[in-house]
């Protein structure tokens, strides 16, 4: 629930771009996915930027358009993983081939970069 507050109070001031950083890193598996459809939901109700730091993979993947991978030290942009998967996010696109070879991708150009 405090995370929903948090997502509300920060839309209030209806910002041009939403910052997110680790919102649900705390959470359970369960409680993080009904949060990730809460999330697009208002993203697509809003159509807003968000901006959003995880270090969850799967989570970066289902969420994003886009994967922004950053080096170590310094912290520069290192990769950049377009994800084409279909929208609405579903739990079928979760479960999807598709889904896990952009996991698996994402997941090659953050070894790469250390």
């Amino acid at each position: 629930m405090q995370q929903r507050v948090g997502i509300a109070r920060a839309l209030a001031i209806q910002p041009d771009i939403l910052l997110m950083d680790e919102p649900f890193s705390a959470l359970d598996e369960f409680t993080r996915e009904k949060l990730h459809d809460d999330l697009l939901r208002i993203w697509s109700n809003t159509n807003k930027t968000v901006v959003f730091v995880t270090h969850n993979i799967s989570e970066s993947v289902f969420l994003s358009d886009r994967v922004c991978v950053l080096s170590p030290h310094p912290g520069r942009l290192s990769a950049i993983v377009d994800i084409g998967l279909p929208r609405p996010r579903t739990k079928a696109v979760r479960e999807s081939d598709e889904f896990f070879h952009l996991v698996s991708k994402v997941r090659n150009s953050f070894e790469e970069v250390g």
